[in-house]
């Protein structure tokens, strides 16, 4: 049994998709279909940059979801690939699930791109810039992540409100990111040794992603997906805030709603899907979300497809 993954925010990085789009017609349709979404070139951005323009939220989730469908793409015209034949279910990490949506029908390629810009959007105009932040915890399970996290968040804020500080990322056995008010997150990375954990780093993000504080952000999401709903589904998905298999469309409208604000549940996501059977697991276009596979389950095959040259290996596997 096969699962079909889709990375998250922070795989993005200049130049993404510009060997598919100069080797292949179908990759180009991609690019452009989500260039004309928006009304603007984003996919010049993915070539060539600024840095600055791609990592700015409202661009790299966009940018990453037609990235890896440009990837199905070619593997589906090229390769005489189905996804619906191959797989058994998709997932995707934060952002990623809208991708997996894209790629089992619910929402079209277009409608994909305008949601992720606008959750982009409100994501960033969720929390004034410079009072949120995340870090990545290495060396930490659930637990352990849980009490620091409590613990950095029980001294209040300078101006005398609660700090909040939350576990938002379950990414695998040994790496939890957390997120919440910056003064927080930085007591957290000061206090990890005392919780037993390896090590703590800032991560070079602009918002304080999937905790309370992307309340704002949920709710304008809330509107966006009553306007445009997910469609029935090819193959069933795992969800984020769940970590369970979800096949009904008004269920999954509700569950992304939840997902600005509620935790990615990844490493939990990956254990369901293998105590369900899956053994082979199968990253498009990314590298991120296949070693927090590897982590989780050692025994499970693990393959990325990103390049033209891993779109051919994999389809001489089919």
């Amino acid at each position: 049994m096969s699962a079909f993954l889709f990375p998250g925010q922070g795989s993005q990085k200049i130049g993404m998709g510009r060997e598919l789009a100069d080797a292949s017609t179908a990759a180009r349709a991609v690019f452009q279909e989500v260039d004309d979404a928006l009304g603007q070139n984003l996919s010049r951005i993915m070539f060539d940059g600024p840095e600055d323009q791609l990592t700015l939220t409202e661009n790299a989730q966009p940018a990453i979801m037609a990235h890896a469908i440009a990837v199905l793409r070619v593997l589906e015209v090229e390769g005489g690939f189905s996804l619906q034949a191959r797989g058994e279910c998709v997932a995707g990490h934060s952002l990623g699930e809208y991708t997996a949506l894209c790629a089992v029908g619910a929402f079209t390629l277009a409608d994909t791109a305008r949601l992720l810009k606008l959750r982009g959007q409100a994501m960033q105009a969720a929390v004034p810039v410079g009072e949120g932040a995340m870090c990545a915890l290495l060396g930490a399970d659930l637990d352990k992540a849980t009490a620091l996290a409590e613990a950095a968040a029980a001294e209040p804020l300078e101006n005398g409100k609660p700090a909040l500080c939350q576990v938002a990322n379950d990414n695998d056995p040994g790496q939890v990111v957390l997120s919440g008010h910056r003064a927080a997150i930085e007591r957290a990375v000061a206090m990890v040794k005392d919780h037993g954990i390896k090590r703590g780093v800032l991560l070079p993000v602009s918002a304080p992603f999937h905790c309370d504080l992307m309340a704002p952000a949920a709710d304008a999401m809330a509107e966006a997906l009553e306007r445009t709903p997910p469609a029935p589904m090819l193959l069933p998905i795992y969800a984020n805030v769940t970590a369970a298999l979800v096949s009904d469309p008004a269920a999954e409208r509700e569950l992304l709603v939840r997902q600005v604000t509620g935790r990615v549940r990844w490493r939990e996501s990956v254990l369901a899907m293998g105590e369900a059977g899956v053994e082979r697991f199968v990253e498009l276009g990314g590298k991120v979300v296949g070693p927090m596979v590897g982590r989780t389950l050692p025994d499970a095959t693990v393959t990325s497809v990103v390049t033209m040259a891993d779109i051919e290996t994999f389809a001489k596997t089919l």
